[in-house]
């Protein structure tokens, strides 16, 4: 079952480059690694509790007040985790600034809660919080990757520093790969954001069309298979 939603988190049925969902964070704050490690953790560990507590309440919830009842758990949440950024990474939660607290309306925690946790089991839930966090966590990393690389000629800035190792403070310099001026600096600013989530649309597209292709394809060759074995 793990294995299966996992696929679907990260590939399938990715939140971002397949729902579409949540996408304003991921522009915006996508612009080292350091941001979005941070922001995909978060989401991850906000989304999971959520989905394990509206799935352990979801029989006693009244229909007429779930959706106000999931802002609430949600913003508890993600109360407890913006507190406990500020106290301990402080450079994490200035970084990030509104992005956190703007969780709290994340279409991905809310749709969860609504389109699945809200009808499967605490253990279902917490697998599909853990997974969906995944694949929201991966296209982050992918995309400050893409652009800081492109963009500055470097990767893991905030993270990663040469003489120090991982760093948790925000001021790792990065592993710089080529001088910054060489890079495509549009990629840095806001609308690089939409160029990069852009493209990763259009190669998910065009994977999962590959892939339904190629399965459509062995389904007619299974089935012409068996009509020739049935005629023999």
């Amino acid at each position: 079952m793990f294995k299966k939603r996992l696929k679907e988190g990260v590939i399938t049925n990715n939140p971002i480059l397949v729902q579409q969902l949540g996408m304003c964070a991921t522009m915006a704050i996508t612009t080292s690694l350091f941001n979005g490690v941070g922001m995909g953790l978060s989401v991850l560990i906000i989304l999971t509790c959520c989905n394990v507590v509206v799935s352990a309440i979801r029989k006693i919830i009244p229909g007429e007040i779930r959706l106000a009842i999931f802002v609430v758990v949600i913003a508890g949440f993600v109360t407890i985790v913006d507190l406990l950024l500020k106290a301990f990474l402080p450079a994490l939660s200035e970084s990030l600034g509104v992005f956190i607290p703007l969780i709290v309306v994340n279409c991905i925690i809310i749709g969860r809660a609504e389109a699945f946790c809200q009808k499967n089991t605490v253990g279902a839930s917490f697998i599909d919080g853990i997974t969906m966090g995944l694949g929201y966590t991966v296209v982050l990393v992918v995309m400050c990757l893409v652009r800081e690389l492109l963009g500055k000629g470097c990767f893991g800035g905030g993270l990663i520093d040469l003489a120090r190792g991982v760093t948790l403070d925000g001021t790792g310099t990065g592993i710089q790969i080529f001088p910054s001026e060489y890079g495509a600096s549009i990629l840095t600013l806001p609308v690089g954001g939409f160029l990069t989530l852009g493209f990763l649309f259009a190669a998910m597209q065009y994977a999962l069309k590959k892939s339904a292709k190629k399965k459509e394809l062995a389904a007619k060759e299974a089935a012409q298979d068996g009509k020739e074995a049935d005629e023999q």
